[in-house]
């Protein structure tokens, strides 16, 4: 598991209908589990084996809404889960609507989402999981 390979992997993300393919090529890197900061798109990886991995900053920094918007969170999710808007779209509703994070569980294909107190406000089930 290195940052190239990493990198590569998340090249063939164009929307957010191609997040579970993308799941499944990390997960065959042998990252366990990764979280996601909204505040500049840098991500920290981790494997069983391996030592962690930390990308870079993706972006200029944006500031993340002190109260989380739930009900908007949700339905914005939604329409970038079907491919409707694109990485940046998304980070910037996440930034607005008071998520800090998410974490990705490749063991138990879930992704949970997080405000700036890191309180858990939506784990789903990531489509597309194929189990150990």
């Amino acid at each position: 598991m290195t940052l190239e390979q990493i990198q590569n992997a998340h090249s063939q993300v164009k929307s957010g209908a191609d997040f579970p393919a993308y799941i499944q090529a990390i997960k065959a890197l042998g990252v366990s589990h990764y979280e996601a900061y909204v505040s500049d798109g840098h991500t920290d990886y981790h494997g069983k084996n391996h030592p962690s991995v930390t990308t870079p900053a993706k972006y200029e920094s944006v500031a993340i809404a002190e109260t989380v918007n739930e009900s908007l969170f949700r339905t914005e999710l939604k329409a970038h889960q079907k491919g409707k808007t694109d990485y940046l779209t998304f980070i910037h509703m996440c930034a607005e609507t008071g998520i800090e994070k998410w974490e990705i569980k490749l063991s138990e294909m879930t992704c949970t989402y997080f405000d700036r107190a890191r309180k858990m406000v939506l784990e789903e089930k990531i489509p597309g999981g194929i189990e150990d």
